[in-house]
């Protein structure tokens, strides 16, 4: 059993999950939204059913004070949209506060082309998220 994490955005999803014994993160896809949720969850059929999803993490943006904004009100209503429809997956949420900075650094580190950027960026942030999750739970055992 796997977990799914998210990177909720206005014209895009990113999409991480972990190995099978949730250790490991990798960077998995991005779903456009063509401002529609439809896409996405139609997607995350598909990846639930082919990774075996026990559990989504979507990154909940935040302010740098650690306050809520109009984005993390958009970003609630389409987790309890995960809600409704994925009943029997626990779902859970994860300070992304910084995520996509830190995937904006790491693709000028490992020069990424502009072109690709784009495409990727969403991804990148879904991995920090995903990862700050793993290490959250670690911390508390």
């Amino acid at each position: 059993m796997r977990i799914l994490g998210l990177d909720y955005g206005d014209a895009r999803v990113g999409v991480a999950i972990t190995d099978a014994l949730n250790i490991t993160v990798q960077g998995l896809e991005t779903i456009q939204r063509n401002q529609s949720d439809k896409n996405v969850l139609k997607r995350l059929d598909e990846i639930i059913v082919q990774y075996e999803i026990e559990k989504i993490v979507v990154g909940l943006p935040l302010n740098l004070k650690g306050e809520k904004t109009q984005r993390t009100e958009i970003t609630e209503k389409f987790i309890h949209k995960l809600k409704c429809k994925y009943n029997k997956i626990k779902i859970e949420t994860m300070d992304e506060r910084l995520t996509t900075i830190e995937a904006q650094k790491t693709m000028n580190f490992l020069n990424v082309d502009k072109k690709n950027k784009r495409n990727i960026v969403d991804t990148i942030a879904a991995v920090y998220i995903l990862q700050a999750y793993l290490k959250k739970q670690e911390n508390k055992q």
